[in-house]
């Protein structure tokens, strides 16, 4: 696979939750390299769940505050209650988000690194392929606590 994805059989396809477009298209790019599918970018918590019910993203990267607001957490949680998405805040914003993580599986800290992307994106595709994994995180990433 392209970008040294070495823990991915197949390309993740990814919905990126981001109202800064510069950001959302850098990140974008990104996935490319990385050899994933970005199969939506929303801007507000109303195109980011209707997104995630109609482009059946594998993960959602979501930003905490989104044009309509600090709304990422409601996002996360309705996405979220979708086991077949994984969500991870990409967030400078940690501190809104609750202690039950609203379902988000951990939070990278902006500004993000390609390593950590990347890292994070080999530790999803292990998970949903059932390989076994260490909880080890990323410099640039937090686990979600266990429940």
């Amino acid at each position: 696979m392209r970008g040294g994805n070495a823990g991915a059989d197949a390309a993740l396809r990814i919905l990126v939750v981001e109202d800064e477009v510069l950001i959302a298209l850098e990140l974008e790019c990104l996935l490319d390299e990385l050899g994933h599918v970005t199969v939506g970018i929303a801007g507000s918590s109303a195109e980011a769940i209707a997104l995630g019910r109609s482009a059946e993203p594998d993960v959602a990267f979501v930003d905490i505050h989104l044009v309509d607001g600090p709304t990422g957490v409601e996002v996360a949680r309705e996405l979220a209650a979708d086991p077949r998405i994984t969500v991870v805040f990409m967030t400078a914003n940690s501190k809104r988000i609750p202690a039950d993580f609203a379902g988000a599986i951990g939070v990278i800290a902006k500004p993000y690194s390609e390593r950590v992307v990347a890292s994070i994106l080999d530790w999803v595709a292990d998970r949903r392929a059932g390989r076994a994994q260490q909880h080890v995180a990323p410099d640039g990433f937090h686990f979600a606590p266990a429940p």
